[in-house]
């Protein structure tokens, strides 16, 4: 590696800048809106998987219920590394840096590629162990563990788009990688049934056929996005001849990458140590539990959208030595965040029973447990949004390990032992499970926003050099 200094002028020089100049609100609105539709649509992939495999009955529902977790743990892993991509990108696209830019890129799908080979592999042949350790019956099992190895086939298109998206939400080109998402959705709509029932020559699957729709899917998205970054006329161009070793760079990527990947993970854990909680409970139970969480999941969203569009925005803000401003988005996007959630949870309140019913229409008992985890969950959701732009602002600056301490709080120091005493020495039942949720919701929010405001974030910045260029 080498430094070179940059002038004006050079082509290294990005000229202008919108997201780092003119009215915050319209910066934020404007990345925060597209990734929301896209995040809605790619949770709208189990949702679908959701919606067909309820026509097969509860223990299809659950036997997907008891994997999810567990295939979010493992692409948590990962996905901190695509984080660390958006990081290192959104600083060099706010100082102006087009080559550092690029090679970050072509650095990050080197890794990341790399990277979810041995993911799927270790999700492949883990699927069996793992089934049994969250408590797997024996009329789930089978389907549990069909549903996950397929699954686990799909991570290296998986993975590829994700580092796709993550680039692009680094230097705020947000609108591109929506449509995929959408193009993708439509078709994962109209295989679903078929991989799932089958039609003519095409056999049915089951509860496989729904992992089977999703890798044709994950697969077209990943061709086309990598085939974007390699023509380079969407603000990243990536080269074979900078995808190599680099050991500078990438002890930088996992410096932010693990602790963002830990995070992920932690909340994939907690996850996952609920749902066996759960399990406890019965099969109707974790199938109640599950298409609640799936429902959660879409109204988490929001608040997901306004932390990835926060961390870009201020990544951006730090690459052009405006702290001031970085901050003034963080404010901004907290209070939308908690405003607007809140809003959407006293909807959701109120709809409850026919949101559920909607999803699992022949089970008045699965349709009774969901609905309650909802109305208890609800009313927190604006404190959950407070806490992820929290998330947003601390990865945004380069200090993921803030959001991991954050997420280790909540949801093992806090989430997964009350919930424990609630429901295992309480007479609340399942319902202490769900009583959890608002509780750390509250306790991760004040945590989160105190120590922002004490500022600890901007006092240990250290913002990449962006005259840093490869040699």
């Amino acid at each position: 590696m080498a430094k070179k200094s940059v002038k004006p002028g050079h082509s290294n020089q990005i000229k202008t800048n919108k997201y780092t100049e003119g009215k915050i609100l319209r910066s934020l609105t404007s990345l925060a809106f597209p990734i929301i539709m896209a995040n809605i649509l790619q949770t709208m992939y189990q949702l679908i998987d959701t919606f067909w495999l309820g026509r097969l009955g509860a223990n299809a529902v659950a036997a997907v219920s008891l994997s999810f977790p567990i295939l979010f743990l493992i692409l948590a892993l990962g996905g901190g590394l695509t984080l660390a991509g958006t990081v290192l990108v959104s600083q060099y696209k706010g100082a102006g840096n087009q080559k550092m830019v690029d090679y970050s890129s072509s650095q990050t799908v080197f890794v990341v590629f790399f990277i979810s080979i041995f993911l799927a592999a270790l999700g492949f042949f883990a699927a069996g162990p793992m089934m049994t350790l969250v408590g797997a019956g024996p009329e789930i099992y089978a389907d549990s563990v069909t549903y996950f190895q397929v699954s686990s086939l799909g991570f290296v298109f998986l993975f590829l788009f994700f580092v796709f998206q993550s680039l692009m939400r680094g230097i705020g080109n947000v609108i591109f990688p929506m449509f995929i998402v959408l193009g993708t959705v439509f078709l994962n709509l109209l295989l679903d049934p078929l991989f799932i029932f089958g039609y003519g020559p095409i056999p049915g699957y089951g509860v496989a056929g729904a992992a089977v729709a999703s890798i044709f899917t994950q697969a077209l998205s990943a061709l086309v996005g990598i085939l974007v970054l390699f023509r380079g006329k969407k603000g990243i161009r990536i080269h074979f001849s900078q995808m190599k070793f680099d050991f500078k760079w990438t002890k930088r990527l996992f410096e932010l990458g693990l602790p963002a990947g830990l995070d992920q993970s932690t909340r994939a854990g907690a996850m996952t140590v609920m749902v066996m909680l759960v399990t406890g409970f019965g099969s109707e139970m974790v199938a109640a539990y599950g298409v609640g969480a799936r429902i959660l999941s879409l109204v988490i969203i929001p608040a997901l959208g306004f932390s990835i569009a926060t961390t870009s925005l201020v990544g951006q803000n730090i690459g052009a030595k405006q702290l001031k401003r970085a901050e003034k988005i963080g404010n901004l996007s907290s209070g939308i965040a908690f405003f607007g959630l809140t809003a959407v949870g006293i909807i959701f309140f109120i709809f409850a029973e026919g949101i559920i019913a909607f999803f699992v229409p022949d089970d008045p008992e699965v349709i009774k447990g969901g609905a309650l985890f909802i109305k208890i969950m609800a009313p927190s959701f604006g404190l959950l949004g407070v806490q992820q732009v929290m998330n947003g602002v601390f990865n945004g600056a380069g200090f993921t390990k803030a959001s991991m301490m954050l997420s280790v709080f909540s949801l093992w120091i806090i989430r997964f032992p009350l919930a424990f005493m609630l429901s295992h020495k309480t007479g609340l039942g399942p319902a202490g499970i769900y009583w959890s949720f608002p509780i750390s919701n509250l306790i991760a929010a004040a945590t989160g926003f105190a120590y922002y405001k004490m500022g600890y974030w901007k006092k240990r910045l250290k913002p990449h050099d962006p005259e840093w260029i490869a040699g």
